[in-house]
């Protein structure tokens, strides 16, 4: 029953500006920004962070999915408005004093959270011929490999060509020493 309470209590945090400004007209859904999410100052024009960090949003959701009351929720980076569609309280859950009164109302929460795409790479090189950074090996990697498998193809020939060059260059243990144009020393 403590995840109940945590929650519990952040909804009464949250719609305590509502019942101190008088505006409680139980017909109509009341709209409160979204703790969770980052918002603009009006005045400023600076953007100020959420609310709740990201841990306590992870801890709140944590509670909630325990105490199934995660339909109260606002959506947020943690948890988007896509898990919270489809949830409303579940009918295995029985209701108690604890989990019923004015905390437990709908309320329309302001802000938009942008989902982030799942694959990071894809959304980064998205619509780009070739990756713009990366480590200079990433990059130079497909022209290595094609360059590797070129050579490879024509590895018996360069194989033979060098045995036979080898061969000429190599003087015969068995054969008197000539004088020739192949020396070991440079001068």
């Amino acid at each position: 029953m403590a995840a109940v309470q945590l929650v519990k209590r952040f909804r009464l945090r949250e719609l305590a500006s509502i019942t101190r400004s008088g505006a409680q007209d139980s017909a109509s859904i009341p709209k409160i920004p979204n703790p969770f999410l980052p918002h603009k100052n009006p005045e400023s024009g600076r953007w100020a962070p959420p609310k709740y960090s990201l841990r306590r949003q992870a801890e709140l959701i944590k509670q909630a999915r325990a105490s199934n009351t995660l339909h109260l929720l606002p959506p947020g980076l943690r948890l988007g408005p896509k898990a919270l569609q489809g949830l409303v309280a579940s009918p295995s859950a029985t209701p108690t004093s604890e989990t019923e009164g004015a905390w437990t109302r709908p309320v329309e929460w302001e802000g938009e959270v942008k989902e982030k795409a799942d694959d990071v790479l894809n959304r980064l090189y998205a619509g780009r011929r070739r990756m713009f950074k990366g480590h200079k090996w990433e990059r130079t990697l497909e022209k290595r490999k094609a360059e590797t498998e070129k050579l490879m193809r024509s590895m018996p020939l360069r194989i033979q060509r060098f045995k036979e060059t080898y061969r000429r260059k190599m003087p015969n243990p068995a054969s008197p020493p000539r004088s020739s144009s192949y020396t070991k020393l440079p001068f």
